[in-house]
């Protein structure tokens, strides 16, 4: 691209797929790149995950993937945890993704008195965790938010996400989180140094202004918006005036991202 980017950080949900279902494009622009030999990761807010399990739905859908490809908010958060408190006591409030993430960093976890309470989506919240939440934080653990994100999709409709659970948290401790996941910088941040380029180098792809672009501005990357999730045609204008942000490049569908990226002969 004439921006001179080398690598991309590419959204999943809204961006590659719709729940089971593969938007067109996203298998050809993924075997482009490989073939292009242009790096790039998978970067998803999605903490329930494991990186493995997130290869694997992609890979079900004919999009070719790897597990160390994949970066999510549950493993960056582990890591930003483990970088500054090595080996310290911590709560978490989630799902399989991020106990292995915690478990593969090194750090404790904990029932009771625990240094830092990490949150996600966590399908099981109870008023007994939020409860033991606001009491560990009360103490002055520390609190950590894997990602913000209020609603998620379902095959059924929208359900709550780790962002509405953290807002009972946040009313009960008086506490905001240190958020890990988009529109915060440190997901991004964690995945730039994966790829071992400056930010400035690097463009995120992403269905949603809110969220993934934003997060590419606050990473000081580049930016490519698809409007083929959260973004469309008709709704841009309202979405560009609500979240404060524009993408550097914006395209009508995966095929149009590919031929930005990669020519228009492939």
């Amino acid at each position: 691209m004439p921006e001179g980017w080398k690598a991309y950080l590419i959204d999943l949900d809204g961006t590659l797929y719709h729940g089971p279902q593969m938007i067109p494009g996203a298998d050809e622009l993924i075997s482009t790149l490989r073939a292009k030999r242009i790096p790039f990761l998978f970067v998803t807010n999605n903490s329930s995950r494991t990186p493995e399990e997130v290869a694997v739905h992609l890979e079900t859908m004919g999009i070719s993937a790897r597990a160390e490809e994949v970066c999510t908010s549950a493993v960056a958060a582990a890591r930003y945890i483990a970088e500054d408190q090595p080996g310290c006591k911590v709560a978490a409030i989630g799902e399989a993704g991020l106990i292995k993430a915690l478990n593969e960093a090194g750090l404790q976890l904990v029932q009771e008195q625990p240094d830092v309470v990490v949150q996600g989506i966590d399908r099981q919240f109870t008023y007994d965790t939020l409860t033991r939440a606001a009491r560990w934080i009360r103490g002055g653990a520390r609190y950590v938010l894997t990602n913000p994100d209020l609603l998620l999709p379902s095959q059924e409709g929208l359900m709550p996400g780790a962002g509405t659970l953290s807002a009972a948290i946040q009313a009960a401790s008086g506490v905001k989180p240190k958020v890990i996941g988009k529109p915060a910088a440190p997901l991004m941040d964690f995945a730039i140094a994966r790829l071992g380029l400056a930010a400035s180098e690097v463009a995120v792809i992403g269905d949603n202004l809110h969220t993934d672009i934003a997060a590419g501005v606050n990473a000081g990357c580049g930016t490519i918006l698809a409007l083929t999730g959260v973004t469309t045609v008709d709704n841009l204008p309202e979405y560009v005036k609500s979240s404060g942000v524009e993408a550097n490049v914006v395209c009508r569908d995966l095929k149009e991202v590919r031929e930005r990226i990669c020519g228009t002969n492939q």
